[in-house]
Protein backbone atom coordinates (compact mmCIF):
# COMPACT_ATOMS: atom_id res chain seq x y z
CA UNK A 1 0.00 0.00 0.00
CA UNK A 2 1.42 3.38 -0.57
CA UNK A 3 0.93 7.03 0.17
CA UNK A 4 0.90 10.33 -1.35
CA UNK A 5 1.81 13.28 0.40
CA UNK A 6 1.41 16.94 -0.97
CA UNK A 7 2.19 20.26 0.93
CA UNK A 8 3.13 23.66 1.47
CA UNK A 9 5.52 25.00 3.63
CA UNK A 10 8.80 27.08 4.75
CA UNK A 11 12.43 26.15 5.26
CA UNK A 12 12.89 26.12 8.87
CA UNK A 13 16.90 25.56 8.02
CA UNK A 14 19.28 25.69 5.26
CA UNK A 15 18.97 22.47 3.35
CA UNK A 16 21.97 20.35 4.48
CA UNK A 17 23.51 17.73 1.57
CA UNK A 18 25.06 15.43 2.71
CA UNK A 19 26.81 12.10 1.36
CA UNK A 20 25.59 8.46 2.29
CA UNK A 21 26.22 4.95 1.99
CA UNK A 22 22.91 2.89 0.86
CA UNK A 23 23.57 -0.85 0.60
CA UNK A 24 27.36 -0.32 -0.28
CA UNK A 25 26.58 2.55 -2.52
CA UNK A 26 27.48 6.19 -2.05
CA UNK A 27 24.30 8.72 -2.93
CA UNK A 28 23.28 12.04 -1.76
CA UNK A 29 20.77 13.15 0.03
CA UNK A 30 19.88 16.62 1.02
CA UNK A 31 17.86 17.45 4.45
CA UNK A 32 15.48 19.51 5.21
CA UNK A 33 13.00 20.49 7.84
CA UNK A 34 9.93 22.13 6.56
CA UNK A 35 7.53 23.48 8.64
CA UNK A 36 3.74 22.70 7.09
CA UNK A 37 1.50 25.17 7.55
CA UNK A 38 -2.70 25.77 7.42
CA UNK A 39 -3.15 29.17 6.20
CA UNK A 40 -6.60 30.85 5.27
CA UNK A 41 -6.70 34.13 3.77
CA UNK A 42 -7.84 36.47 6.53
CA UNK A 43 -9.99 38.74 4.58
CA UNK A 44 -7.38 41.96 4.57
CA UNK A 45 -5.75 40.43 1.74
CA UNK A 46 -2.97 38.37 3.65
CA UNK A 47 -3.07 34.90 5.20
CA UNK A 48 -3.74 33.70 8.87
CA UNK A 49 -1.93 30.65 10.36
CA UNK A 50 -4.02 27.99 11.70
CA UNK A 51 -1.72 25.42 13.00
CA UNK A 52 0.69 23.31 11.44
CA UNK A 53 3.39 20.35 11.30
CA UNK A 54 7.22 20.09 11.01
CA UNK A 55 8.49 17.51 9.51
CA UNK A 56 11.83 16.21 8.33
CA UNK A 57 12.09 15.56 4.42
CA UNK A 58 14.77 13.50 2.42
CA UNK A 59 15.31 13.98 -1.34
CA UNK A 60 17.85 12.15 -2.90
CA UNK A 61 20.11 12.49 -6.09
CA UNK A 62 20.66 15.96 -8.36
CA UNK A 63 17.74 17.11 -7.19
CA UNK A 64 18.44 17.18 -3.87
CA UNK A 65 21.45 19.14 -4.76
CA UNK A 66 19.82 21.77 -6.50
CA UNK A 67 17.62 22.48 -3.82
CA UNK A 68 20.63 22.72 -1.55
CA UNK A 69 22.35 25.36 -3.53
CA UNK A 70 19.16 27.34 -4.32
CA UNK A 71 16.76 27.23 -1.92
CA UNK A 72 17.43 29.63 1.38
CA UNK A 73 15.95 29.30 4.89
CA UNK A 74 12.59 30.93 5.22
CA UNK A 75 12.12 29.71 1.22
CA UNK A 76 8.52 29.30 0.58
CA UNK A 77 8.12 25.26 -0.88
CA UNK A 78 5.46 22.78 -2.28
CA UNK A 79 6.73 19.23 -1.45
CA UNK A 80 5.65 16.05 -2.85
CA UNK A 81 6.16 12.43 -1.79
CA UNK A 82 5.68 9.90 0.36
CA UNK A 83 5.19 9.47 4.23
CA UNK A 84 7.74 7.18 5.90
CA UNK A 85 7.33 5.94 9.30
CA UNK A 86 9.99 5.12 11.15
CA UNK A 87 10.59 2.66 14.69
CA UNK A 88 13.91 2.33 16.38
CA UNK A 89 15.24 1.89 19.82
CA UNK A 90 17.62 4.26 21.28
CA UNK A 91 20.51 3.84 23.59
CA UNK A 92 18.46 3.55 26.55
CA UNK A 93 15.80 0.68 25.02
CA UNK A 94 12.96 3.00 24.85
CA UNK A 95 10.94 2.85 21.51
CA UNK A 96 11.26 6.26 19.27
CA UNK A 97 8.81 6.48 16.41
CA UNK A 98 9.41 9.40 13.48
CA UNK A 99 7.19 10.40 10.46
CA UNK A 100 9.34 11.92 7.57
CA UNK A 101 8.75 12.56 3.94
CA UNK A 102 10.66 10.70 1.21
CA UNK A 103 10.42 13.52 -1.64
CA UNK A 104 9.93 12.76 -4.80
CA UNK A 105 10.63 16.69 -5.61
CA UNK A 106 10.31 20.00 -3.64
CA UNK A 107 9.72 23.06 -5.68
CA UNK A 108 10.07 26.95 -4.70
CA UNK A 109 6.08 27.60 -4.47
CA UNK A 110 5.29 30.37 -6.05
CA UNK A 111 1.38 30.44 -6.02
CA UNK A 112 1.72 33.86 -3.83
CA UNK A 113 3.94 36.40 -5.17
CA UNK A 114 2.40 38.99 -7.13
CA UNK A 115 5.47 40.61 -9.25
CA UNK A 116 8.70 39.41 -10.13
CA UNK A 117 11.24 42.15 -10.95
CA UNK A 118 14.30 41.93 -12.89
CA UNK A 119 17.50 44.14 -13.46
CA UNK A 120 20.62 43.99 -15.54
CA UNK A 121 23.41 42.68 -13.01
CA UNK A 122 25.05 45.64 -11.28
CA UNK A 123 21.98 48.21 -11.78
CA UNK A 124 20.14 50.15 -8.97
CA UNK A 125 16.40 49.47 -8.93
CA UNK A 126 15.67 53.29 -10.10
CA UNK A 127 17.62 51.68 -13.50
CA UNK A 128 21.09 54.00 -12.75
CA UNK A 129 24.66 52.10 -12.64
CA UNK A 130 24.88 50.71 -8.79
CA UNK A 131 27.26 52.42 -6.72
CA UNK A 132 30.58 50.26 -6.43
CA UNK A 133 30.92 48.48 -3.07
CA UNK A 134 33.99 48.66 -1.37
CA UNK A 135 35.20 45.17 0.28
Amino acid sequence: MSNQFIGRGNLGATPELKQVTVEGEPRTVTELRVYFDRQVPDGNGGFEDRGGFWLPVHLWGPRGESVAKLLPKGARVRVEGTLVHDTWEDKDGETVCRIEVNADSVDLDLSRVEAVTFRAKGQAENGAPAEPQSR
